[in-house]
């Protein structure tokens, strides 16, 4: 299996997601990659690390969630691997639940969020995004 970790999908791969079948919440789950230092695309000099910006757009982000009904479940740094082999780990799991796709489609829609992102592009060397279905075992 290869895995590549990006920070922004094609369009072609957001046609694909927001074009599915619309069926009801799912759960967003976010492997994350940081930068060593983080790189702002308008070229703003910064001393922050990729965690350090990317915290800026967590923190910002769950208001952004609230105002489309989803909401944050879970969030913290990845500290090792039991099971499986991958070239590099990941640096951060993040889970977020959203009510629909349409919700999220707003959300990123917003200028908010469009502003906050700045800071997530700054961060991240790459990322998965996996949607799951809210469920239970057993």
């Amino acid at each position: 299996m290869e895995v590549i970790n990006q920070v922004h999908p094609s369009p072609e791969r957001m046609q694909e997601f927001f074009g599915d079948a619309e069926d009801g919440p799912f759960v967003m789950v976010n492997l994350l990659k940081f930068k060593d230092k983080a790189e702002y695309a308008d070229g703003r000099a910064t001393d922050l690390s990729g965690a350090e910006a990317y915290s800026l757009y967590g923190a910002a982000v769950v208001e952004r969630l609230a105002a489309v009904g989803a909401k944050p479940h879970y969030s913290g740094p990845v500290t090792g691997l039991m099971l499986g082999e991958i070239e590099e780990n990941w640096d951060m799991v993040a889970l977020a639940e959203y009510p629909s796709l349409q919700a999220m489609r707003t959300m990123i829609m917003f200028p908010e969020y469009q502003a906050i992102s700045v800071h997530r592009t700054a961060g991240l060397a790459g990322q998965l995004n996996i949607k799951t279905k809210p469920g239970s075992l057993g």
